[in-house]
């Protein structure tokens, strides 16, 4: 009998097939698992076997991350970073700091400040102009939908009371039309434009520092969604190929190629010569991301009939789709014909109607291809659109930290969506129960990439740490097997990696060890687990200290 290189004893160990399975027991030989059992794993140990006894520790598939941006993730663990905090005082203090330890620094970058912070959302210009004027500042916010900027930075790029909104975005504006010093959605880019771009080199290194950071997590695979240029940032892209080439990309990567929203279908020959470019070793970019529209908060999101003012009463504005419905149906049916999987950015009702209504022209026009087109964030899905994901094929990327009252909900959404609509959101457990394939992911920069904090709020529908008591719409929690069947085998499926996500036999040693049985432990301390050691194809990447 051939021995194993890796033993794991003494479970638990959650198998995450289709029975909940739990052994005793795992054995990896090479990259892959040989053995799933009880004692009888052990006669598989042999002198030169490497041997972990959990002892009551949890063996889980190793996690993984459906829609996440782990380059731009890592640049800005360099930067000036805002988040942990909403205070206003705080938030001066670390750019003012920045600023002094950085005096070669043309630009002031960073990220992470809260809107929940300012009221409105909205800070302004002249809070920076007191903390740094003579140089140019920019800071995107947490969900990274608009940007922060000072006086200075408005004056470099020419942004005046006579500047119009760009079709995607927005310029927030003083009583004047004067800029306040926020810009929205594409309007960030007449800034972000002038931003000194990051060199190969420091995009290699923060994608090296976010790997390092999310195998600490334990996820052993992501779907990086957004290989391009957007808002200023570079292509991310030669990070991930360089890694990939020189073997210091240990996790297993799908990159999700960017729908240039100025361009239409010529750009559809370009995507597929990158998808053949960009494909080495555990990375490959066979997917595409399409950003139908924006966030709530700023109200950029489609929704399917018009924002609420402060009185509560209907505005004029529905939010942006910021392709043309009929293009979209035209362009994801093309691009699923050439076996492109479409990742959408879809967060109001009216953008998630729109991807479903594109997906289902595909079908129609193209069968069923495999391409496991997926719909990202669904913050509000109209009940009626709930059975389409299962009838249509489109997997639910959810990102469940999000789904939880906290005050950018309870302050800044909320009231400016009604009663109805605000009751229409992240409808997890009615998507699960209408037989929806669930990915999950983090979104991360944006908020946390920790997989156990998503899925304590996916459980529990309050945020970890919470002791307000109120769950966020409770009939939508998800049991604990759902919750990480979706970070597991759900997001293998929608990266495409078929062989991970489960412990069987042949699958891929893509594994983490968690400190607690989470299925033993009250909900309400799940995000309190924390990951002991991560391997992916059975070479251990982190082991906590």
């Amino acid at each position: 009998m051939t021995k194993a290189d890796l033993v794991f004893t003494h479970g638990p160990v959650h198998t995450n097939d289709s029975a909940r399975t739990r052994a005793g027991g795992l054995a990896v030989t090479g990259e892959r698992i040989t053995a799933v059992g009880h004692d009888d794993v052990r006669e598989l140990i042999g002198p030169n076997t490497e041997v972990v006894d959990l002892s009551g520790k949890l063996l889980l598939p190793g996690f993984q991350d459906a829609h996440i941006h782990a380059v731009f993730g890592g640049l800005e663990l360099a930067e000036c970073d805002l988040t942990g905090t909403v205070g206003v005082d705080e938030y001066l203090k670390r750019i003012r700091e920045f600023a002094q330890a950085h005096p070669e620094r043309e630009w002031i970058t960073g990220s992470g400040w809260s809107m929940e912070s300012f009221a409105g959302g909205l800070p302004s210009r002249e809070l920076l102009d007191g903390v740094i004027a003579d140089r140019p500042v920019y800071l995107t916010n947490r969900d990274h939908h608009g940007a922060w900027v000072n006086t200075r930075a408005l004056e470099l790029a020419g942004v005046t009371r006579h500047t119009p909104d760009p079709a995607d975005g927005r310029i927030e504006r003083e009583a004047d039309g004067t800029p306040s010093g926020v810009l929205q959605e594409g309007a960030a880019g007449l800034v972000a434009r002038l931003v000194p771009a990051r060199t190969a080199a420091d995009r290699l290194a923060g994608l090296l520092r976010a790997q390092e950071l999310l195998h600490s997590l334990g996820i052993t695979g992501w779907q990086d969604a957004l290989l391009g240029e957007f808002h200023g940032q570079a292509d991310p892209s030669d990070a991930y190929l360089t890694a990939a080439r020189d073997g210091s990309l240990t996790a297993r990567v799908t990159g999700a190629l960017w729908w240039d929203r100025e361009q239409g279908a010529e750009q559809i020959p370009g995507l597929v010569a990158r998808r053949k470019e960009l494909s080495d070793g555990r990375f490959r970019a066979g997917s595409v991301k399409i950003m139908q529209d924006g966030i709530a908060e700023n109200f950029t999101a489609a929704m399917s009939s018009p924002y609420l003012d402060g009185c509560g009463c209907a505005t004029a504005n529905s939010g942006l789709s910021f392709v043309d419905p009929a293009a979209l149906r035209s362009h994801v049916t093309e691009l699923d014909a050439l076996d492109f999987q479409v990742h959408f950015h879809a967060l109001g009702d009216r953008a998630v109607r729109e991807a479903l209504d594109a997906v289902a022209a595909a079908r129609a026009a193209n069968g069923h291809r495999g391409t496991r087109h997926h719909l990202a964030h669904l913050q509000v899905v109209h009940p009626d659109d709930i059975a389409r994901f299962a009838r249509v094929g489109a997997v639910a990327n959810i990102q469940p930290l999000w789904a939880a009252h906290e005050p950018q909900m309870d302050e800044l959404t909320i009231p400016f969506l009604g009663p109805e609509r605000a009751s229409w959101q992240y409808p997890f457990g009615s998507l699960l129960r209408a037989g929806a394939t669930l990915a999950a992911g983090s979104d991360w920069p944006v908020s946390s990439p920790d997989p156990l904090a998503g899925i304590h709020v996916a459980v529990n529908r309050t945020e970890p740490g919470a002791t307000h008591g109120r769950v966020f719409l409770p009939e939508q929690r998800l049991d604990l097997a759902t919750a990480v069947a979706a970070y597991t085998a759900g997001s293998a499926h929608v990266n495409g990696v078929d062989d991970a996500g489960v412990l069987a036999v042949g699958r891929l040693a893509d594994l983490v060890v968690l400190d607690r049985d989470l299925f033993t432990a009250p909900a309400a301390e799940i995000a309190e687990a924390r990951v002991l050691e991560t391997y992916v194809g059975g070479t251990r990447v982190y082991a906590a200290g």
